[in-house]
């Protein structure tokens, strides 16, 4: 856990998860002390923690950095027999080794159930007597969790970047992949107007078909790259582009990103890529994507994680939550990697569910431009007042 002190008069803890799952939130609290307003600051210690199996806690290690290379690299539009083999193969590896790098012990004990349980414990350790959390993407996941099993010892509540906890795991695949088909256009749309926009021609469908062509391209035969050894293959440049969906901050860099690789040069891309695998610049990976695995593995068993030694429990169910105060749900309309409809279904699951809806691009919707969405969402956990359901669409 880590720990930012209020800077007035505490009225407690918020405690903050910033999703993945397998993101750390002590690595990310400590880089961004402005996540939350000077209004929240002030009142509350802000608190966020790795969650087991993640970063600084007891992590789940699979790869080295040689081997996670090749695995972000794996095609993943295979065509032949020896590439769907070739797949598997990696599959294998990677279950292999997730076992004899951190044991089965630990690869049964990291699902999310467990951890909402972990955060009841740090709420009393905090000296809260009941529980003031904010959670971003996944972080909504392990929220509503947590609120279906302790409902009563919930304070304030805020779901950002809603996941739909009664989803099945191929329906929200499905729904995530429309959701960056919007982002990505959005995206195009908003190039068109820069004067570095490296598409030839300014329309949706046209830009899309030559988007198209790369992806199909470094398929065949890789991008350059100045920067080391590897090959920026398909799988590198649908990872640059779909990471760059997250936040419109990313849109100028991709912009560049592009008009080198449709010369030919993937340099760029492979950065965004790398940003987006947890790859540092120096050339080692954090655990982010290997927690993400083995999390999901343990909390989706309906999506059957291929060779993992480890079977999940939880089936997707809907959560009620039934004796909470009100929990406030945020929605992005043109959310790429949580789309809007998966925030107005949890809402709607819960008996006291608030829908504030954030009309505009990119992941999550607080701190990112609304001054009406943050406003509500501070004074409710400053005050516990829940806001009306409505819409926020200005932006910065």
């Amino acid at each position: 856990m880590v720990r930012l002190p209020a800077t007035g008069k505490k009225i407690g803890s918020v405690v903050l998860n910033f999703g993945g799952p397998g993101g750390s939130g002590v690595t990310a609290l400590k880089a961004g002390k402005e996540i939350v307003s000077a209004a929240v600051r002030e009142r509350f210690d802000v608190v966020s923690f790795d969650p087991r199996g993640v970063g600084a806690s007891s992590p789940v290690r699979c790869l080295g950095t040689l081997d996670l290379d090749a695995y972000h690299a794996l095609d993943p539009t295979p065509d032949t027999r020896a590439e769907v083999r070739h797949s598997r193969q990696w599959a294998k590896i990677f279950a292999k080794y997730c076992v004899a790098n951190s044991g089965k012990q630990l690869l049964s004990k990291v699902g999310t159930v467990n951890t909402a349980r972990d955060m009841d414990v740090m709420r009393t350790t905090l000296g809260d007597a009941r529980l003031t959390y904010l959670g971003f993407s996944y972080g909504t996941y392990l929220g509503s969790i947590y609120a279906d099993m302790f409902p009563k010892r919930i304070r304030a509540m805020v779901l950002d970047g809603a996941e739909d906890p009664s989803q099945h795991a191929a329906e929200f695949v499905q729904d995530q992949a429309r959701g960056f088909q919007v982002a990505t256009t959005s995206f195009l749309r908003d190039c068109f107007k820069a004067r570095n926009c490296p598409f030839r021609k300014h329309d949706v469908k046209a830009a899309l078909k030559q988007l198209d062509k790369l992806y199909r391209r470094a398929d065949t035969a890789p991008l350059r790259n100045v920067y080391d050894g590897r090959q920026v293959t398909e799988a590198v440049v649908r990872g640059a582009v779909q990471f760059s969906m997250y936040q419109t901050a990313s849109w100028p860099s991709l912009r560049q990103a592009l008009t080198d690789a449709f010369k030919g040069d993937g340099s760029k891309l492979l950065l965004l890529a790398d940003a987006g695998n947890g790859r540092t610049i120096g050339g080692r990976y954090d655990n982010s994507f290997e927690a993400l695995v083995a999390i999901n593995c343990v909390d989706h068993p309906e999506n059957p994680c291929p060779y993992w030694p480890v079977k999940g429990t939880r089936y997707p169910k809907k959560v009620h939550a039934k004796g909470s105060p009100p929990i406030v749900v945020v929605g992005t309309t043109r959310d790429p990697a949580t789309p809007y409809k998966l925030a107005k279904a949890l809402a709607a699951q819960l008996s006291n569910g608030v829908l504030l809806t954030h009309d505009a691009d990119g992941h999550t919707g607080y701190r990112k431009g609304s001054a009406c969405l943050d406003r509500k969402v501070d004074q409710y956990l400053i005050t516990t007042r829940a806001p009306l359901a409505g819409t926020c669409n200005d932006q910065a």
